[in-house]
């Protein structure tokens, strides 16, 4: 060998130890990523307190002042922004900075301020900016689509076989029992979850993510989520849920057909305002009352009308302003009411109003709630058909539609804005901060075989 070539060739060699050492270590960041993200999905949607057993209270009281929660989603944060500060480029971290979302929080933390106590009310939405973090990391941190694809598809299969095992192993945590404060519930399905009002919704969007997960390059793991999570909703026995699920995906994929988010969009407006009518209309309409009379057996929707008969008269006591965050229900001036023997509930022992609209109004007055409302369930509409332009994100959109349509129905019988570490809001605010991404930028393409 000539002595020119030979030093050549060493010289290259060299090159390429460095490269070779180079592109390893981006697989590796590249992989420590998307499993920050899995995991970062099924702590979302497992909670840090599973299966806490029996319900003695209102179901939404979960995440309220929990020194597990609260320590445990500052550790979080903080690992997640500094992944994202890490590994994310600065133009997208950029974007999860929106001003919709600045509007959000300022609106909220400017209600603390009408709070009977504004340090409880701001520690308690800090909690719920701080899970915010996580929900971003799930959605920036995967390279491509691929990987936040495989990530989920595990954490959510890994998440479902688990809720499966504990109706085996320990059905008094998994199952509603006849014992605690709803013994008519006994043998619904909850999961890890405290009750089957929040199972239900969490594991409907769960079967929205395995059809994604299984039109975007992962069909077996999607399949398999698909149909536990369907199953899983039919067994927690909420008929609304049940109903409200195939009307979201159907929306969807008639949309699709026809090739018009725009006539999707107007379809699930005129599906809301329907779904409006005959839930929280029922309190203000006799005929919309006799309607639903007609087509359900529960037109009280197992005593929820009473409380927000009651939540909308309080209303009229700060209209503009509202009552503070998280500061209406459990409030010294609620609890030392004297008890209405005439109501299906004591609204001394709600935490909520059942009614997310109706909570957003009471909490931060008309002009804050109903610009919250828009925020959350209509812009995310416009960002959909900005999304929709571009072809290689289009499934993603369609999951993040889904869940916001569905959602928007569920808030009518269930309160979750901004409500802390609460698995339907973080979720619902996982789709709304998706559906904000895809409509300013495009998604990281893969190839075409991937995304089928």
């Amino acid at each position: 060998m000539h002595p020119n070539t030979a030093t050549a060739d060493t010289s290259t060699a060299r090159q390429r130890v460095p490269e070779a050492f180079d592109a390893g270590l981006a697989e590796l960041v590249n992989g420590l990523a998307a499993l920050l993200s899995g995991l970062g999905l099924f702590l979302i949607v497992f909670t840090l307190i599973p299966f806490q057993g029996a319900v003695t209270t209102d179901p939404n009281a979960a995440n309220e002042g929990n020194i597990i929660n609260q320590v445990g989603y500052l550790v979080l944060g903080a690992v997640y922004l500094f992944a994202m500060l890490l590994t994310v480029d600065r133009r997208v971290l950029a974007r999860l900075v929106s001003p919709a979302w600045i509007a959000i929080f300022a609106i909220a933390y400017l209600s603390c301020l009408q709070s009977y106590d504004p340090a409880a009310s701001a520690r308690g939405l800090t909690l719920s900016l701080v899970a915010m973090i996580m929900v971003a990391g799930v959605l920036v941190l995967p390279k491509s689509e691929k990987d936040f694809v495989n990530a989920g598809a595990n954490a959510i299969l890994l998440l479902i076989l688990i809720d499966y095992a504990a109706l085996f192993v320990a059905p008094d945590r998994a199952i509603h029992s006849a014992f605690g404060d709803e013994p008519w519930h006994a043998g619904f399905w909850r999961g890890h979850l405290l009750h089957k009002n929040v199972s239900a919704p969490v594991f409907s969007i769960l079967c929205m993510f395995g059809i994604y997960c299984l039109r975007a390059g992962a069909p077996l793991r999607g399949w398999a989520i698909t149909l536990l999570a369907a199953n899983f909703v039919l067994h927690t026995g909420s008929k609304t849920t049940i109903g409200f699920l195939p009307i979201a995906i159907g929306l969807v994929f008639a949309g699709r057909a026809v090739r018009s988010p725009g006539l999707m969009i107007l379809a699930h407006l005129a599906m809301s305002v329907l779904v409006f009518g005959l839930t929280l209309g029922t309190i203000y309409s006799d005929t919309l009352l006799s309607i639903t009379k007609g087509l359900i057996d529960d037109a009280t929707f197992t005593g929820r009308d009473d409380i927000w008969k009651f939540a909308s008269a309080s209303i009229a006591e700060r209209p503009w302003l509202g009552q503070g965050y998280a500061s209406f229900w459990l409030s010294p001036v609620i609890m030392g009411m004297e008890a209405n023997f005439e109501a299906s509930w004591d609204v001394r022992g709600i935490v909520t109003g059942h009614n997310s609209y109706l909570d957003a109004v009471l909490m931060f007055g008309l002009p804050g709630g109903i610009l919250m409302t828009t925020l959350l369930f209509v812009k995310p509409l416009f960002d959909y058909a900005r999304a929709y332009r571009r072809p290689q994100g289009r499934i993603f959109a369609d999951f993040c539609v889904m869940v916001v349509i569905f959602m928007t129905y569920n808030a009518m019988l269930e309160s979750f804005f901004l409500n802390r570490a609460d698995p339907m809001w973080l979720l619902t605010a996982l789709a709304v901060f998706g559906l904000g991404l895809a409509g300013r930028m495009s998604m990281r393409a893969e190839p075409e075989a991937s995304r089928r």
